[in-house]
């Protein structure tokens, strides 16, 4: 499966969670909106911090959603590159090989 199908799966399948648990749903995204919300850094700052720890962590949907939500927030694919590279100097190999579901995405969206 593409990565961009795979986004639109997980949309898809968050909107049917969000129907079921609404008061959830509501919780998590205020939680969302209050961490992503501009104060001492900035938006697009949180997004690429976002994309190393998804990295780290390796949460596909995670990396594939931060990386549109730091490209809306106007970060370069190279400054995702480099936001993936951090992640790689703390997590290693494990954390290399899920770098390549950033490259697919961004390769996918005709960005690299």
């Amino acid at each position: 499966m593409k990565r961009t199908e795979n986004r639109d799966t997980l949309v898809h399948h968050w909107q049917k969670f969000k129907r079921h648990l609404p008061e959830m749903a509501e919780a998590y995204d205020g939680e969302s909106r209050a961490a992503y919300a501009p104060g001492h850094l900035d938006a697009k700052t949180k997004r690429l911090m976002a994309i190393a720890v998804a990295v780290a962590s390796k949460c596909e949907g995670c990396m594939i959603f931060q990386t549109d939500h730091a490209l809306e927030q106007g970060a370069t694919p190279e400054e995702i590159m480099e936001a993936c590279g951090v992640a790689v100097s703390l997590g290693g190999t494990m954390a290399a090989s899920e770098v390549t579901v950033v490259m697919e995405y961004l390769a996918e969206l005709g960005k690299i």
